[in-house]
C-alpha cells in the first residue's frame, strides 16, 4: 500500500498530511526546515515503509526541501500549485488557505493525478537552473538601472538619450557636461554611479553567460545550434524540461510548454487560443525562437545583416541609409 505524504512548504516550516490509497488522512504534522525539524520530518514518514512525497511546487518555494528528500534517498514528486489550488477549492468548497489544508489538497492532487514529473536532484540542471535565475535577475537589474539612467539623462541632456543605451555611450553623452548648480552636480554624480553599476551587470552578464554556454555544452546539448537559441535560453529549456522521455510524444510536449492551441469554440464560432496555464519562462524561450524564425522569411535566408556583417557596433545598426532603408 503506497502512503502519499502531503507536503506544503515554507521557507522556514512544512506541514504534511499522509493519505492511504482511499484517501483517509493516517498522519498529520508541523515541522521547522532547521536540521532538527527536518529529522523529525523523516522520522514520521519512515513509518510507513511504502511512502511518496508529494510536494507542492518543487521549482520553487519547495524546491529545498524536495531536493533535500531526494538526497536522502526518498521518492518525491512535484505537485504544481494551480493543481492543488483546483483540488482545494473542490475539496473544501470554497478557495481558503490554511497549511493542513493546503497539505491535504497536495496530498489529494497527487493521489488522483497520474503523470506527475518525479523530482531527480541532478547536480548539473540544478547548477544551469541557479545560473539561468541568476542571468535572469541581472537581465532584470539591466533594464532597471537603465531606466533610472534615462530618467537622470532627461533632466541632463534636451530630449534624454536613445533607449537602447550603453554605459560607454551614456559615458559620451555625459562628458561634456560641467554641473552649474548643486542640483546638477548630485545629478550627474547619481548618473555615474548608474553607469558603473551598469558595467559591473555587463561583466557579470559576460561571465555568467560563458559559464552556462559551457555547461550547455558538456552537457552534450545541441540547443544552441537551433538559430538565435542562446545559453541562457539553452540552460531554461533543459532545466524546466528536465528528462524529455516522460513525455509521451510531441504533443504532449507542446501542451506542457503551451504552445499547442486550446478549442476555444463557441457555438458556429471556431477558434483557438494558446493555453495560459503553462511554464510562462519555457513560452517566452519558445516565443522568442518563433519570432527570429518568422522574421526570416526567405527559407534558407540569413537574418543577419549588412551592418552586422560588416562588424558595424550594434547601437548603429539601426540608422537609415540615404535612400530610407534600414542598414
Amino acid at each position: 500500500m503506497t502512503v502519499i505524504i502531503g507536503m506544503d512548504p515554507h521557507k522556514r516550516s512544512a506541514t504534511i498530511e499522509a493519505l492511504d490509497p482511499t484517501g483517509k488522512v493516517l498522519a498529520t504534522g508541523r515541522y521547522t526546515t532547521d536540521n532538527a525539524g527536518y529529522a523529525e520530518m523523516l522520522t514520521a514518514g519512515e513509518q510507513f515503509p511504502d511512502r511518496i512525497w508529494a510536494v507542492e511546487g518543487c521549482n520553487g518555494i519547495g524546491r529545498h526541501l524536495a531536493h533535500r528528500l531526494v538526497h536522502d534517498g526518498e521518492a518525491v514528486i512535484d505537485v504544481p500549485a494551480k493543481l492543488s489550488a483546483q483540488v482545494r477549492v473542490f475539496a473544501t468548497g470554497n478557495g481558503r488557505k490554511t497549511d493542513p489544508v493546503d497539505a491535504h489538497s497536495v496530498a489529494l492532487a497527487a493521489l488522483r493525478a497520474p503523470n506527475l514529473r518525479r523530482v531527480e536532484a541532478d547536480p548539473e540542471l540544478v547548477a544551469l537552473g541557479m545560473l539561468a535565475d541568476r542571468r535572469d535577475e541581472l537581465g532584470r537589474s539591466r533594464t532597471e538601472t537603465v531606466c533610472r539612467l534615462h530618467r537622470l539623462l532627461l533632466e541632463l541632456i534636451p530630449g534624454g538619450a536613445k533607449t537602447f543605451l550603453s554605459a560607454r555611450q551614456a559615458r559620451e553623452l555625459i562628458a561634456p557636461i560641467t554641473p552649474s548648480d548643486a542640483a546638477a552636480r548630485v545629478r550627474l554624480r547619481l548618473v555615474v554611479e548608474l553607469i558603473e553599476d551598469l558595467e559591473t551587470i555587463d561583466r557579470k552578464t559576460k561571465a555568467t553567460d560563458k559559464e552556462l554556454r559551457q555547461l550547455v555544452t558538456e552537457r552534450g546539448s545541441t540547443l544552441m545550434e537551433l538559430h538565435r537559441i542562446g545559453p541562457s535560453s539553452a540552460a531554461r529549456l533543459l532545466t524546466d524540461t528536465g528528462d524529455i522521455r516522460r513525455f509521451r510524444d510531441q504533443d504532449r510536449f507542446a501542451s506542457w510548454n503551451g504552445t499547442a492551441p486550446l478549442d476555444a469554440s463557441s457555438g458556429d464560432q471556431q477558434r483557438h487560443r494558446l493555453s495560459r496555464a503553462v511554464n510562462r519562462k519555457i513560452n517566452r524561450v519558445l516565443h522568442i525562437m518563433a519570432i527570429v524564425q518568422l522574421r526570416n522569411r526567405t527559407p534558407g535566408r540569413s537574418t543577419t545583416t549588412a551592418a552586422e556583417r560588416a562588424g558595424r557596433p550594434r547601437w548603429k545598426r539601426s540608422a537609415r541609409s540615404n535612400d530610407g532603408s534600414r542598414t
